[in-house]
């Protein structure tokens, strides 16, 4: 591992319940840290037995974030990414089915010499072998590990263990725990309680691991005699009970917690100084997302809609592009299977503009090819990504180029022509998802393209996430009238457009990994400056309907 002295360990764990905020928590120390000078690594520790959440169903775990280097990752990677501006890899996602799975390679290859292999201290190494390789990997000043699940569970129980043991290692002044718990109001009492955040501390304890800085979630702030009483009980400092009220959008619990003085709060249990985070330009943007100047009304027609989390990265990318124009981003959710009877005409009517997002499978394909439709003919800006980019293709194909049988061999294997089909063949008894397309791609935008014209650059690299796309046998048929190539890359289509519709683009990459608040995605930028120029529907005060896009929990 890297020198032990060189890095220090910041361990973020939660208690009481969950959905507390821990990866927001973790994302704003990193974003404090940072801004203060420090070089920061971050990283998820998942105690789930799926080696991924790629194959998790997204009602259960929301969306599957990809990193540059072609890791499916939780959702809270992307968190960590766009609140420290950090391209992250594989190195920071870790669950226990990794953990696990490695272990019993190990054991059947021999490396352990007939030992009994047990989750002490077999598994452990391998949860501390992977924290120190992204220390030694990164190099960084400090590395904050979230630690999923709550304190108590089961399944949690091994990283907390191996947490415990790296505080013994690398020495107690080298290692921090951030515990993350809940302080709820009582209406019928009238008082704020604190014997959650006793009893979730008292069992985080019992594991041997004392809490540095307690950070408490609360509907509203915590009087200084809560605070006192709670430091009382878990033996820190009172300047180390740090309140977490709910916050009008994430992005302002980094300004939260700073006034609090959790980064203070960090660098004096590890003598350390530092001058003052500088949030100037962040506290800007916040700001500017709270007090919108006008207000945007866009449709995103998915399979997940009643999940909002499904699209985590996308709901955050419409922010960051509607913070530089100054625009409250009004999301109207239609469930693609709601339009697979008809009806798109009603449920679109007067949105601003049109989003297709990735997705796999059959369900509500033909919904989605019918929204398409009524965008690309009434003239709405569309946007597709993934399965809207090919999905785009294929109501094209039916309906402009005159082969109704057109369509995807994953939702229509019997599809005549075939307009989408495997990158590759899966060999008999291989694993299908074995020839899925992970992580960056190095994309040529076509000159005089609205991507040219978006990125302002002939060639830029985004993130994809498939295993279909277009068949290159029927590029000369798609593209030999008005549809248009926009981008290639990896040696195939990775975008299309309509250059006589105001404003319809399609990709088969997904742009919304790498937007930040700091610093949208140009093309979704562009596309929700495109539907602002078409907005429909009245006029009414940006604040007076939150939508998705406009708060997230």
């Amino acid at each position: 591992m890297n020198d032990p002295r060189s890095t220090r360990f910041i361990f973020v764990t939660g208690g009481v319940t969950s959905s507390l905020g821990k990866g927001i928590t973790a994302a704003s120390i990193g974003r404090l840290l940072k801004s203060r000078g420090f070089r920061v690594a971050i990283m998820k520790l998942d105690p789930y037995i799926n080696v991924d959440p790629g194959t998790m169903n997204p009602y259960q775990h929301g969306e599957v974030f990809v990193t540059g280097d072609g890791a499916e990752t939780d959702l809270d990677l992307g968190h960590y990414e766009r609140f420290i501006d950090l391209e992250l890899t594989h190195l920071s996602s870790v669950t226990a089915g990794k953990i696990y799975a490695s272990v019993i390679a190990k054991e059947r290859r021999g490396d352990y010499r007939g030992e009994t292999v047990q989750v002490i201290p077999h598994v452990t190494n391998e949860i501390k072998s992977r924290i120190y390789a992204l220390a030694d990997e990164s190099r960084p000043d400090f590395l904050i590990a979230e630690i999923g699940g709550t304190v108590g569970d089961i399944e949690s129980l091994p990283f907390l263990e191996a947490v415990r043991q790296i505080r013994h290692e690398v020495g107690r002044g080298k290692t921090a725990v951030v515990h993350v718990t809940l302080v709820p109001y009582l209406k019928a009492a009238g008082e704020l309680k604190t014997k959650p955040t006793q009893h979730s501390v008292k069992e985080l304890r019992s594991i041997g691991i004392q809490p540095t800085v307690i950070v408490c979630r609360a509907d509203r702030s915590l009087p200084p005699e809560v605070k006192e009483k709670i430091a009382l009980f878990a033996d820190i400092e009172a300047r180390a009970v740090v309140e977490a009220v709910d916050a009008e959008t994430p992005y302002e619990v980094p300004l939260l917690l700073q006034k609090e003085g959790l980064d203070d709060a960090i660098l004096a249990h590890f003598h350390l100084a530092a001058p003052p985070a500088d949030l100037a330009e962040w506290a800007r943007l916040v700001e500017r997302l709270k007090r919108p100047e006008t207000a945007v009304e866009i449709a995103l027609v998915g399979k997940y809609v009643a999940l909002h989390d499904a699209y985590l990265s996308l709901v955050e990318a419409l922010k960051h592009a509607g913070c530089a124009l100054g625009a409250e981003v009004r999301l109207r959710w239609v469930a693609a299977e709601a339009l697979e009877a008809g009806g798109e005409g009603e449920a679109l009517a007067g949105v601003a503009g049109i989003l297709v997002p990735g997705g796999s499978g059959d369900r509500g394909a033909e919904g989605k090819i019918r929204a398409i439709r009524y965008a690309r003919e009434a003239g709405v800006p569309f946007l597709g990504i993934g399965l809207g980019m090919q999905l785009a293709a294929v109501e094209y194909a039916r309906h402009v180029l005159g082969f109704p049988r057109a369509g995807s061999v994953e939702v229509d294997p019997a599809a005549d022509p075939a307009v989408v089909v495997p990158v590759r063949p899966a060999a008999d008894g291989e694993d299908p998802r074995s020839a899925l397309c992970l992580g960056n791609v190095a994309l040529s935008f076509a000159p005089g393209s609205r991507l040219q014209a978006a990125y302002g650059a002939e060639r830029g690299v985004e993130r994809v996430r498939h295993r279909f796309a277009l068949n290159p046998a029927l590029t000369d048929v798609l593209f030999g009238g008005e549809l248009r190539v926009a981008a290639t890359g990896q040696g195939r289509v990775q975008a299309l457009e309509l250059p006589s519709h105001p404003w319809y683009v399609a990709t088969l990459y997904h742009p919304e990994f790498t937007s930040r608040l700091n610093r949208p995605n140009p093309l979704i930028r562009a596309f929700l400056a495109a539907a602002l120029e078409h907005r429909f529907f009245a006029s009414e005060p940006p604040s007076a309907s939150k939508g998705a896009a406009g708060r997230s929990e």
